[in-house]
């Protein structure tokens, strides 16, 4: 449809400037007719009503080739041109077509043909004037002729212009689709590695149950009935996870993005923890709401350490302070008692620290874990909560 119209829009231009270019010699031709001795036309200058228009239909009718032989139609038409006045104007238009292409050598040898024939002109009537000066014979289609090539040359310049423009508008649409895609492909990429945290840690508390019902055969019906529907709770909700996972790396840029946890929801990890057969212990003294990204990187961090927790020292005590307030900054440490390893563990990607470390250090803040002197482990954030925040909720 597009080459369709295209081509009729080509027709069309080509149709009105084979008009222009008729209707441009026909003021020539009457200056012709106006200083023709009276019945010239009936006698002696039968040229004028015959051949001269002929010539100039033959001069028109070249032109439809003027882009593919440019030169070579230019050329002739101007040559041509010195024998019909009304094929004046299909010289010109050869001439500004020809000057599009920017080659001062084929302009200046049609330019110098167009004025020289123009000199024999005057010669095919009997036109009865005073002589012109030849300075004025040469400068009158000489400026024509000018006329004619810098109307060329502001037509390419405005052409070049245009493709200029739109070859930016192009770039700068494609840079900007390539940014679009970019931060849709980094924003997926943070929601996956927010929600991979998610079922990092639920995995590790499903695993965690299945040692204890698996080395534990101490348990009672009802604590034994507890242990698997944790492990199904948790297998199912795993299972949710993933499927999330997967929906935001496989990409609907329109889909919204899942709500992400704050502090508000540590009571709730804790309650995992706790129907998993940890022994947590939770301290709270946070005073306000913290930022959205430092809320949020501080549940990252008690989820993390619980995880660790469950995958090293399930069997361990676990004690979880959170504290801050504005303009202190926000404190946390889980800290694990010493407790024999766990037998059987659950694969671990060892990125869990690293990436936390990476996530902390963009919120401005620091990272500790280490072996504490009776043999249990630390691991302690800080991160800033700065006065003037107004406890923008998350």
């Amino acid at each position: 449809m597009n080459t369709d119209v295209a081509a009729r829009l080509g027709g069309w231009q080509q149709a009105w400037r084979l008009a222009a270019a008729a209707a441009l010699g026909i003021p020539f031709w009457f200056s012709i007719a106006v200083v023709l001795p009276p019945g010239c036309v009936a006698d002696t200058c039968s040229w004028f009503v015959t051949g001269d228009p002929l010539i100039a239909v033959g001069c028109l009718a070249a032109l439809l080739w003027r882009r593919r032989f440019p030169f070579t139609v230019a050329l002739t038409i101007a040559v041509v041109s010195a024998a019909s006045a009304l094929a004046t104007g299909a010289a010109l238009l050869a001439l500004c077509s020809l000057a599009t292409r920017r080659r001062p050598v084929e302009i200046g040898i049609v330019v110098l043909a167009y004025v020289t024939a123009a000199q024999f002109a005057a010669e095919l009537y009997p036109i009865r004037t005073l002589p012109a000066p030849i300075w004025l014979q040469v400068a009158l289609p000489a400026l024509s002729a000018g006329i004619a090539v810098a109307t060329g040359v502001a037509i390419d310049a405005r052409r070049a212009e245009v493709r200029s423009l739109r070859d930016r508008a192009d770039s700068a649409e494609r840079e900007q689709a390539a940014r679009a895609a970019q931060a849709q492909a980094m924003e997926r990429n943070r929601i996956a590695r927010e929600m991979h945290d998610v079922l990092a840690h639920r995995i590790s508390l499903v695993a965690m149950q299945a040692g204890v019902l698996d080395h534990r055969g101490d348990l009672a019906a009802e604590e034994n009935r507890t242990l698997i529907r944790g492990i199904a709770d948790g297998s199912r909700q795993a299972l949710e996870e993933l499927r999330d996972v997967l929906g935001v790396l496989r990409a609907d840029p329109d889909r919204p993005e899942p709500p992400q946890p704050t502090l508000d929801r540590i009571p709730e990890l804790v309650a995992d923890a706790r129907s998993s057969g940890l022994d947590v212990t939770l301290t709270t003294t946070v005073t306000g709401t913290p930022p959205e990204t430092v809320g949020r990187t501080g549940y990252r961090v008690v989820q993390e350490g619980l995880t660790n927790a469950a995958k090293h020292a399930p069997a361990a005590d676990v004690h979880i302070s959170v504290a801050g307030k504005p303009g202190d900054g926000l404190h946390i440490s889980i800290r694990n008692s010493p407790a024999a390893a766990a037998t059987t563990r659950p694969p671990a990607s060892g990125f869990g620290l690293l990436g936390l470390a990476e996530r902390i250090t963009l919120a401005g803040g620091s990272l500790d874990h280490h072996p504490t002197p009776d043999h249990g482990y630390v691991l302690a954030a800080q991160l800033p909560w700065p006065r003037h925040d107004h406890g923008k909720s998350a």
